[in-house]
């Protein structure tokens, strides 16, 4: 019978070979697959969420190089002196078409700027997550701002940059604005249907905001009007030099108030047709700081039928400058805010700019106004008079009344209002306000008053 004990030393006799062979292949200079990875050195190679495939083939030495003296001794590797990266990273990645603007890391070569060689808790082997790995280079102040872009806000820098090479400046995926339209589709929509379009909008977005941060809203480097007049620089002089600014100006929103700062299918880029813009406001009155009213015109345009030319063609700036004015009422030339005005043309020079100006120079004619006694010119007569020439808006109503050729249905004086009593005639008429008695006027028959 033979004992345990002679099948153990008849084992190790049989195994003696094999173990013979496992020592000389020890002595090779390839590295047994996962042997750096489970040696005493290397134990923590391999375990993150994301491994370089290498490391997970146990293919060290692809990157590494065979290392003759590992056999030898685990802790010296003798490993040759590795090639440079991107030329090693190229054995196995592509390189990425040739472009006209390359990020500085991948134009240096140093892949390993922001990729890990061998493993990472994130993807692509990334050695900081999200705009974390950006900010190592970058200054932190980019998204520092109390109003933080969205895709910065989240870290994702490359929604908008491409981290290896790109054929637009700063290294953007796309041009803008399309790019920054890719998400802002309500904006998309309204630029590309849009008749008119904001210079700035249809070239770049990044002219009126901060595509990272700002501490205002809006990514806005600054507020309206002063963003705005970085560019209007002809309204920046204008309005430093008028007396008086448009209210809609000095309000919080300024120029917002009336132009869409992206596109708008009005000229100017306004908000709206202009005098629908304009009752967007002037639908209530205004007490201004002088103690008089502003009137509701839009409750006045209702109520009154017979509109002034301006107001029949919708056209408020006909008129009034939107931005400012050293004229009455933003007035864009001078007419006098007064019932009586010394005569002189510079004085109406508002009205000129419409009306033929020698109705009020012309003493006598059959032709320039039916606003005569004969041939006796009556707008003459009022007007043209030093120091005491009643003004326009001595008869007539400058917006709108119920009357032909807007005439006021009440003369103001002072604290009251005379009614003008006016009354059409097929050759003339006739009126009796306060300013005088009663009379009346015939174009064909000149009438004799008292």
């Amino acid at each position: 019978m033979v004992s345990k004990r002679s099948f153990i030393i008849i084992g190790l006799l049989v195994c003696a070979p094999l173990v013979a062979v496992s020592v000389l292949k020890g002595e090779s200079t390839s590295i047994a697959d996962g042997s750096c990875i489970t040696t005493a050195c290397h134990t923590g190679m391999g375990k993150d969420k994301f491994v370089h495939g290498p490391v997970t083939a146990g293919e060290c030495e692809a990157c590494h190089g065979s290392a003759p003296r590992h056999a030898e001794d685990p802790r010296a590797h003798g490993f040759p002196k590795p090639r440079k990266t991107p030329e090693i990273c190229f054995d196995c990645h592509d390189p990425f078409p040739k472009k006209q603007f390359a990020h500085g890391p991948y134009e240096e070569g140093d892949c390993t700027a922001c990729h890990s060689p061998h493993g990472s808790p994130n993807k692509y082997q990334l050695v900081a997550k999200g705009s974390a790995l950006c900010l190592t280079c970058h200054d932190e102040a980019l998204v520092g701002g109390a109003f933080v872009h969205g895709p910065a806000a989240v870290g994702s820098c490359t929604a908008c940059h491409d981290p290896h090479t790109a054929d637009y400046a700063k290294n953007l995926r796309v041009q803008q604005p399309d790019l920054c339209l890719g998400c802002h589709t309500d904006k998309a929509d309204s630029i590309r249907n849009s008749e008119f379009v904001h210079k700035p909008a249809a070239e770049k977005c990044t002219n009126c905001h901060n595509p990272h941060s700002n501490a205002k809203q809006y990514m806005l480097p600054s507020s309206a009007p002063e963003l705005c007049l970085g560019c209007h620089k002809d309204k920046k002089d204008y309005l430093a030099q008028v007396s008086t600014k448009h209210g809609a100006i000095q309000t919080e929103k300024s120029c917002l108030n009336c132009h869409d700062a992206h596109a708008s299918n009005v000229a100017h880029n306004l908000q709206l047709p202009t005098m629908d813009l304009c009752l967007k406001c002037h639908d209530r009155e205004y007490k201004q700081a002088s103690g008089k009213t502003l009137i509701n015109m839009k409750k006045w345009l209702t109520d009154n039928t017979d509109h002034h030319g301006p107001i029949r063609q919708k056209d408020c700036s006909g008129c009034h400058n939107p931005h400012g004015s050293d004229n009455f009422r933003i007035l864009r030339r001078p007419y006098p805010p007064t019932f009586y005005e010394s005569f002189s043309p510079e004085k109406y020079d508002l009205c000129f700019g419409c009306h033929e100006k020698n109705i009020v120079l012309t003493r006598e004619t059959t032709t320039l106004t039916n606003f005569r006694n004969g041939s006796t010119n009556l707008h003459f007569v009022h007007v043209n008079k030093i120091p005491k020439g009643r003004t326009c808006r001595a008869c007539h109503e400058t917006h709108a009344s119920n009357f032909p050729k807007h005439i006021r249905e009440a003369v103001p004086f002072g604290g009251w209002e005379l009614p003008v009593s006016y009354q059409k005639a097929p050759t003339g008429g006739g009126c009796s306000p306060g300013c005088h008695v009663p009379r009346k006027y015939d174009r064909d028959k000149a009438v004799v008053n008292p």
